[in-house]
């Protein structure tokens, strides 16, 4: 079954740093939680997906991973070590025990299920309990960047239509673009993480359309060539890059775009990696 796209964890060195460019960006973000084991975190909540700001708290305690054994605290502090970026891509998930049923029988990498709860705040300061079982795997050749499905308990607690309601008038995460050397190489990967039988395989790359936005992997010359941002080259295999947003009104995500030395191409906008967390936001 193809999944949607569910969130992109963007891990930062400072948290209120990094995601004060987002705001300046015009985006809406929640106030600041944290995860039981010590990481960071402020949402970026759009129209089904959402973007995770995160950075390593003071006093966390993270797990160290092991034998079939994901730790998500320690990755994303090891993925510091190279620079701020896109560090983890995440599908929704219906059931985590299908998604690792699915992971094993494609002979992916498998870990020990891992689920967590937490409270959070809404709007009117209610405190609520949310809760959420993921489901990690790896791409082989791609060790660099996170892979999990993350299956929301109670999703009635999580998303509030105040935290979805931007300044810029973005409302959808349209599509997640990555590179990689070969594209080719990370189709079937890719198709068998998101639940997609079929890829559409070009020149410039690989296409899978989800039932939430599209993913894209691409050359780095094809990347460069579309949008006018170099690809980083400071890690191995797929590396997220790029952000796809739709605007209701692009003319107020201009205004927004260009106080952050955003430009115009054609019919989009294009916000350098620079401030934005490592990865460039492009919006049409």
């Amino acid at each position: 079954m193809t999944k949607g796209i569910d969130h992109i964890v963007l891990a930062v060195n400072l948290l209120q740093e990094a995601s004060g460019f987002w705001e300046q960006l015009g985006f809406k973000l929640t106030p600041a939680a944290g995860h039981p084991w010590g990481t960071e975190n402020r949402l970026v909540q759009l129209n089904g997906s959402f973007l995770e700001v995160l950075a390593i708290g003071e006093n966390a305690k993270l797990t160290e991973p092991g034998e079939g054994v994901f730790s998500f605290g320690a990755f994303n502090r090891d993925f510091l070590l190279k620079g701020e970026g896109a560090s983890m891509f995440v599908m929704d998930s219906k059931s985590a025990e299908e998604d690792h049923k699915a992971y094993v029988a494609a002979g992916l990498p498998e870990y020990s299920p891992f689920s967590f709860e937490r409270i959070a705040v809404s709007p009117e300061g209610e405190e609520r309990q949310v809760a959420f079982d993921l489901t990690f795997t790896t791409d082989p050749l791609s060790t660099e960047l996170g892979f999990f499905t993350c299956h929301n308990k109670f999703p009635e607690n999580f998303w509030k239509a105040e935290y979805q309601s931007h300044p810029n008038t973005v409302r959808d995460l349209n599509e997640v673009i990555f590179v990689a050397d070969d594209p080719a190489d990370h189709h079937e990967f890719l198709k068998v993480f998101i639940g997609e039988r079929t890829a559409r395989l070009s020149s410039l790359g690989v296409e899978i359309k989800t039932s939430r936005g599209t993913v894209k992997a691409l050359s780095p010359s094809a990347f460069e060539s579309l949008y006018g941002v170099e690809a980083p080259a400071n890690r191995v295999g797929l590396k997220l890059v790029a952000l796809v947003f739709s605007a209701e009104n692009l003319e107020s995500f201009g205004k927004y775009a260009e106080a952050l030395g955003g430009r115009k191409s054609g019919g989009f906008w294009v916000v350098e990696p620079e401030r934005m967390a490592g990865v460039a936001v492009i919006c049409s």
